[in-house]
């Protein structure tokens, strides 16, 4: 059993600079720091995540307690943002139970912030200035979720047509047809087209942002006022790794319910273990949440592309495989 870290010191050298460059962009920007638990009464009800689970054997009332590690700190700082109503950031480690692979580790750390008056475009400009001021990142391309597929695929996503054209082509693919014939959620077609067609295709020299994902999968973003058919969302790919995750945030609390009630409606369709909301992010939303922007960026994944490293477990002190 090797218990050494596969990372050099070289490397936890420049994890560490990374960190302090990533807390000087704040700093600089007044931005401040805050530390949530990692440890919650409530899970994710997104279908496309589970949390780590474990249990307190006695709460305050002697009786046995089930917590949720966080896959994000999103809703406790929500929290603080509806008390506070000033800008925030995290540098925290998160928790997911998915698959462990070159870019994927169960515990990560995540980069998280919310810009108070920030639109979606304000923010995208702000990531797009933390990557060239903390990796020397080249200035950021923009694309609509829509013009990605059109360049790549020559099918509109946000159309009928479009949509059916693509998953014609899916069920016409060796590797894709078994699956795609029994498939029939929309979005789980688009998530594999973009990942067959869109992603492979975006230049690796300089970051990109993709917008305006398909309001079907607006997660807690706000819809467009001008379309809704889209989601005010936006990821960032760098160097073939999708980095960012972000949103102009949604605020209302009915509609956040709204939202939480259909993803327990697509996880009981998928057979997956329905989610009790988080009632205090809720009540949050009610009290008044201020118009912000946020979004979580994955700062092990930043690292690697900081240090050219080809696998997660070599820019972390210890992964999963030896932890």
């Amino acid at each position: 059993m090797d218990w050494r870290s596969q990372a050099s010191i070289e490397v936890l050298q420049q994890r560490a600079e990374l960190m302090r460059r990533v807390r000087q962009f704040f700093y600089d920007r007044k931005v401040l720091e805050v530390d949530t638990p990692a440890l919650s009464q409530r899970g994710v009800t997104d279908c496309h995540l589970e949390n780590l689970v474990t249990t307190l054997s006695a709460d305050a009332t002697g009786q046995a307690l089930e917590l949720f590690l966080q896959t994000s700190p999103e809703y406790a700082m929500k929290r603080l943002l509806a008390q506070y109503k000033t800008s925030i950031y995290q540098l925290s480690h998160v928790f997911r139970d998915d698959e462990i692979g070159r870019h994927h580790n169960p515990e990560f750390m995540m980069l998280e912030w919310y810009r108070i008056g920030f639109s979606m475009n304000d923010l995208i400009a702000e990531v797009a200035e933390l990557l060239t001021d903390c990796i020397n990142a080249p200035a950021t391309d923009i694309i609509t979720y829509q013009q990605a597929f059109l360049e790549h695929t020559q099918c509109d996503p946000l159309t009928a047509a479009g949509r059916d054209a693509l998953h014609q082509r899916l069920k016409q693919r060796d590797d894709t047809a078994s699956w795609m014939q029994a498939e029939t959620d929309t979005d789980t077609m688009l998530q594999l087209a973009f990942y067959l067609w869109v992603e492979p295709n975006l230049p690796a020299d300089r970051p990109v942002a993709i917008t305006h994902f398909p309001a079907t999968q607006a997660a807690l973003a706000r819809l467009s006022e001008t379309d809704d058919r889209v989601a005010l969302r936006f990821e960032i790919y760098y160097q073939g790794i999708e980095l960012a995750n972000g949103y102009d945030e949604l605020i209302d609390s009915a509609v956040q319910a709204q939202r939480f009630a259909q993803d327990n409606e697509l996880r009981q369709a998928h057979s997956k273990l329905m989610k009790a909301p988080d009632e205090r992010l809720l009540a949050a939303l009610e009290h008044g949440m201020p118009t912000c922007a946020g979004v979580a960026l994955g700062f092990d994944r930043l690292l690697m592309i900081a240090t050219g490293a080809d696998h997660i477990a070599q820019v972390q002190p210890f992964s999963v495989a030896n932890c």
